[in-house]
């Protein structure tokens, strides 16, 4: 049984460190410090931590104007609030004049659980990647949050970084390492190739073994970095295996179905099924029931890879 840990917990306990080693990073909440787990860097640095209390949008334009001055912001808040309440802050203060503001968004995803659709969101990626310059990130784990985080400090730009409320399992070990722009391939094979990011990831990883034993091999790709997105090593996946599914934790709306799609519809057509929130809101619930009532477990993107190895097969037939 893998160990669990919250990627917001990951996030609270990097800032730290990062703190203690770098003088200019100072750390921004909208009054929920407990909840992102950025009580740990007030805690530490109470100088440099300000609570701007329930007001999303100031969060967002303090930070800005921070960055302004040479600091290094890491904003936080629910992403729900932080990607809904201050869209225009951060599109006019932070991605137009591409201050190098960090925003570290919590509780994102149906994994919310019980605080139901109005704190659900699943809609934060496709906000912020439609936004010029903005760097989208998606850690599967409670390591790669670390290296995304400090990889994100040492970025000059905006950054958006997307972290969950419940634990999810380590699947990655010290030697692992993250870049931004990079795609690792977590597992070959030749039948289809799995896109996942975030909590997917791992349910990817349990899928592609479970086709294994009925005798089909999978590809499998973590997209921790949604923005830039490692267009080679998306392409290359998609031509050896000639069928793709995309795993996330989000609607499939402007996500990571419609990214890698539209990458692929530019440079190599082939057929897609998208695994994820289906153009819907959640509702209040438990996280593991709300992932199988909304087919977000490794059972439907293994239906989602023998669909559309069907489609593979139907479309060569028919050539």
């Amino acid at each position: 049984m893998m160990s669990k840990m919250a990627t917001r917990d990951a996030y609270g306990q990097t800032l730290v460190r990062l703190g203690e080693r770098e003088p200019r990073v100072v750390v921004l909440d909208a009054d929920l410090a407990k909840s992102t787990k950025t009580i740990d860097f007030a805690k530490s640095f109470p100088q440099r931590f300000f609570d701007m209390g329930i007001a999303e949008q100031n969060l967002i334009c303090t930070a800005a104007g921070l960055a302004l001055a040479g600091k290094i912001p890491f904003a936080s808040t629910f992403a729900v609030f932080a990607t809904g309440r201050a869209f225009e802050q951060i599109r006019n203060s932070v991605a137009y004049p591409r201050a190098n503001v960090k925003i570290a968004a919590t509780h994102a995803g149906l994994t919310v659980g019980e605080d139901g659709a109005s704190h659900q969101s699943v809609e934060d990626i496709a906000i912020m990647r439609s936004l010029p310059g903005m760097t989208v990130l998606v850690p599967a784990d409670a390591r790669e949050t670390e290296l995304m985080v400090e990889a994100a400090a040492a970025h000059k730009g905006p950054v958006y970084i997307r972290l969950g409320r419940s634990g999810v399992p380590q699947l990655f070990d010290m030697e692992y390492q993250f870049a931004m722009g990079k795609s690792p391939v977590l597992r070959e094979g030749d039948d289809a190739a799995i896109f996942a990011c975030g909590i997917m990831v791992a349910e990817a990883l349990t899928a592609a073994r479970q086709l294994a034993e009925a005798g089909l091999e999978v590809t499998v790709v973590n997209v921790s970095s949604i923005k830039p997105m490692d267009e080679k090593t998306i392409i290359e996946a998609a031509r050896q295996a000639g069928a793709v599914v995309t795993a996330e934790e989000h609607s499939v709306v402007g996500g990571l179905g419609s990214a890698v799609a539209e990458l692929l519809a530019r440079h190599y057509p082939v057929p897609v099924e998208m695994v994820g929130v289906q153009d819907t809101f959640g509702e209040s619930g438990s996280p593991s029931d709300l992932l199988q009532k909304y087919g977000l477990t490794a059972h439907h993107i293994a239906r989602g890879v023998e669909r559309v190895v069907l489609r593979k097969k139907t479309i060569s037939g028919n050539r």
